[in-house]
C-alpha cells in the first residue's frame, strides 16, 4: 500500500511509521519537525494514497492542555482541512485519531468510576469535553463523518493513557519513570493522588490501530484496557519496581484534569487483546 502518514515524528507516529515499514508498506512522512507542516500539505497537495494515518497534532500534556488553549485549538483548522483533502483526493481508507479527551468532563468527576464507553458522546447533544483539546477532537470526529459522505471509510479510534518508554517528559508516565530513576524522595505527585487513568502500551495502540485498519472497522473506537489506576498507585508501582519506598508529596495546586478517565474497551477487544500489562511497560522504561 502506499501510506500517507503526518505526525511520523511524534510519539505514536514514529511508532507507527515503524511498524508499516515492518510490514513493508510504502510511506510517505509529513512532519513539522521535518520542516513540513501538514497543514499546509493539506491546503495545496493533491496526490492520492490508499491509506492515510493521520497523527499530527499539537498537544503536549496537561499542563499544555490547560496552560496553551489557542495553541491546542490549532489542531481545528488542521483537522479541518484533513478532512477537506481527503474528500478532494478520493482517498479511500483513512485513520483520525481522536482523544479520550473528547468525552464529557461530567462523566469523569470523583466518585464511582464510570468507564466510558463509545456511545457516552452523542453528536446531537455531546456534552462539554475536556478544553479546547478535547473540542478540537469532538469536532475533528463530526469532520470525518463528511469524509465518510464523499466515500472515504474513516477509522476513528479514541486513545485513553498511552505511554512507552521513549515519551516525552510532559507527561506523567515518563516524568515518574526520571523520577524514580533519580531516586527522588519526596516523589511528586500533580494533586492528591486519587484521580485515575487507564493506561495503554504504545506497542497496544500501534497493534489496535492496524488491526483496526486491516478489520475494517469503522468507529469511533475506545483504545485501552479498562483497567483504572490511580496517580498514587501509579508512584506506590514505579518506585517499587525501581526498588526504594520514597515519602510522596502532593502539589495541590498543579493541573490535575479530569478526576477518572478510564474506558469500556469491549469495541477494540473484538479485534485486539492488549499485551503489554502496566507491570511490564514500567519495567522497560527503568530498563532503557
Amino acid at each position: 500500500m502506499r501510506v500517507l502518514l503526518t505526525g511520523h515524528r511524534g510519539f505514536i507516529g514514529r511508532h507507527l511509521h515503524a511498524a508499516l515499514e515492518v510490514r513493508g508498506e510504502y510511506v510517505v512522512t509529513v512532519d513539522l519537525k521535518n520542516g513540513h507542516d501538514a497543514l499546509d500539505y493539506f491546503r495545496t497537495a493533491d496526490v492520492q494514497y490508499d491509506l492515510v494515518i493521520h497523527c499530527a497534532a499539537i498537544v503536549g500534556g496537561r499542563a499544555s492542555i490547560d496552560g496553551s488553549p489557542l495553541g491546542v485549538a490549532t489542531n481545528l483548522a488542521l483537522d479541518a482541512w484533513y478532512v477537506r483533502w481527503l474528500a478532494r483526493t478520493g482517498t479511500p481508507r483513512a485513520v483520525y485519531f481522536s482523544s479520550s479527551a473528547a468525552y464529557p468532563v461530567s462523566l469523569q468527576q470523583p466518585g464511582p468510576i464510570r468507564r466510558l464507553v463509545e456511545t457516552d458522546i452523542d453528536y446531537e447533544q455531546p456534552g462539554r469535553p475536556d478544553a479546547t483539546y478535547g473540542l478540537a477532537k469532538l469536532t475533528g470526529e463530526q469532520l470525518c463523518q463528511y469524509a465518510e459522505s464523499e466515500g472515504t471509510r474513516m477509522t476513528i479510534l479514541r486513545p485513553f493513557s498511552g505511554y512507552g518508554t521513549d515519551q516525552d517528559d510532559c507527561y506523567p508516565f515518563p516524568a515518574f519513570i526520571r523520577r524514580a530513576k533519580e531516586r527522588q524522595d519526596p516523589f511528586e505527585i500533580w494533586g492528591d493522588g486519587s484521580s485515575t487513568r487507564d493506561w495503554i502500551h504504545i506497542d497496544d495502540v500501534v497493534a489496535a490501530t492496524l488491526a483496526a485498519v486491516d478489520a475494517g472497522v469503522q468507529g469511533p473506537v475506545n483504545l485501552g484496557t479498562g483497567r483504572p489506576t490511580s496517580f498514587y498507585e501509579l508512584a506506590r508501582l514505579v518506585t517499587g519496581a525501581a526498588g526504594y519506598s520514597p515519602e510522596f508529596k502532593h502539589l495541590a495546586a498543579a493541573p490535575q484534569g479530569v478526576h477518572h478517565r478510564v474506558c469500556d474497551p469491549s469495541r477494540m477487544l473484538d479485534f485486539h487483546l492488549p499485551r503489554v500489562t502496566l507491570e511490564e511497560g514500567i519495567a522497560r522504561a527503568l530498563e532503557a
